[in-house]
C-alpha cells in the first residue's frame, strides 16, 4: 500500500494557508511544504525576527505576520487587520509541560496558547476561511477531561501534564463542534483535527520523565518531525470529510504514515462540547459567530 508523504502535495497555487508558530517544529515544516507546492503561506509567529529567518529558507510565497496566540489582544489585533480569503487555517502553535503561569488575560498559559488563543483566533478568522479549519492536537488528549468549571486552574492543585492534556482534549473537543456548527449553518467550511503522533520536536526538547526518555533515548519508536507533519499536511490538503481526525497509521498512531483515525469518546462528545463552548465564549467574549448545532 502506498505511504501518503509530502511529495504527494496537490498543487496549492493561488491558495493562502496561514500557519500560527510557523517559526520551529511542525510548524515550519507545514509552512514550508505547502510555500513548496505553491501556496501563499502566512507564517504567524510570535516572533517577527525568527519567522522571517525561517521564511528565508523557504521556497514559494511567504509572509511574515506577528501573532502571539496565548495573548488575546494580540489575536484580536491579527484577526482585525485580516483582509482577504484564507483558503487554509492552521492552528498549530502550542507549549507542553511548562510550570504553572498566567497571561496578561488571566488565563492559565497552556490553556491559552493551545485551546482558548485558537478557539478565539479561529471564531473571528471564521468570517475569511474559504475552505477548511485544521486544528493540530495530541493523542495526550485521551488522557485529559473537559472541566468547564474549572478551564483555569483556580480550583485544583496544578499538574503540568494534566494541563497539557486537558488543553488539547479541549482543543479537539473544539474542533469538532466547530465542524457540526459549520455543518448545522450550511456553510462549506470543514474542520479537521490532525495529530502528529509522538514527534521529536523542540516542542518536547524540555520535557523530563517518562516522555523525556521517549524524546531522548527511543527516537527509533517514535516519528521525526518531518514525518510528525505529514498529518498536518495530509489534512490541510486531501479531499477528506470535516469532523476527521487524523494521523499516524502506525501502532497506538504513534508513528508513520497519514491516516484518518478516531478521537476520543469525550472528544467526540456533543453535551460535553457544547458546555465547553459558552464556557470558553464566556472567559474570551467570543463564539457567538456560529449557532450551536442541533
Amino acid at each position: 500500500m502506498t505511504k501518503w508523504t509530502a511529495a504527494d502535495l496537490p498543487e496549492l497555487t493561488g491558495r493562502t494557508a496561514v500557519v500560527t508558530g510557523a517559526s520551529g517544529g511542525l510548524g515550519l515544516i507545514t509552512a514550508g511544504e505547502l510555500a513548496r507546492a505553491g501556496a501563499r503561506v502566512v507564517l504567524a509567529v510570535r516572533t517577527v525576527s525568527r519567522g522571517e529567518q525561517a521564511a528565508l529558507a523557504m521556497s514559494g510565497r511567504t509572509e511574515v505576520r506577528q501573532l502571539d496566540v496565548a495573548s488575546l489582544e494580540s489575536v484580536r489585533r491579527f484577526a482585525g487587520e485580516w483582509t482577504g480569503d484564507i483558503d487554509i487555517l492552521i492552528n498549530n502553535a502550542g507549549i507542553m509541560q511548562v510550570p504553572l503561569a498566567y497571561t496578561a488575560d488571566g488565563l492559565e498559559s497552556q490553556a491559552a496558547t493551545n485551546y482558548f488563543g485558537p478557539f478565539t483566533l479561529t471564531n473571528l478568522l471564521l468570517p475569511h476561511v474559504t475552505d477548511r479549519v485544521i486544528t493540530v492536537s495530541s493523542q495526550l488528549h485521551r488522557r485529559g477531561h473537559v472541566r468547564p468549571g474549572d478551564l483555569n486552574w483556580k480550583a485544583r492543585r496544578y499538574h503540568a501534564t494534566a494541563a497539557y492534556c486537558d488543553s488539547k482534549l479541549d482543543a479537539t473537543v473544539f474542533a469538532l463542534e466547530l465542524n457540526r456548527r459549520l455543518a448545522a449553518s450550511g456553510s462549506p467550511v470543514r474542520s479537521i483535527v490532525a495529530h502528529p503522533g509522538i514527534a521529536t520536536t523542540n516542542l518536547t526538547a524540555h520535557v523530563g520523565g517518562v516522555p523525556g526518555l521517549v524524546n531522548r533515548a527511543m527516537r527509533f519508536m517514535v516519528n521525526d518531525a518531518e514525518h510528525g507533519a505529514l498529518p498536518i499536511l495530509y489534512a490541510a490538503s486531501q479531499d477528506i470529510p470535516g469532523g476527521s481526525y487524523v494521523g499516524p497509521d502506525g501502532p497506538g498512531s504513534i508513528k508513520g504514515y497519514p491516516a484518518v483515525r478516531k478521537p476520543s469518546r469525550a472528544a467526540s462528545d456533543p453535551d460535553n462540547a457544547r458546555v465547553l463552548w459558552d464556557a470558553t465564549a464566556e472567559l474570551t467574549g467570543t463564539g457567538a459567530q456560529l449557532p450551536a448545532a442541533a
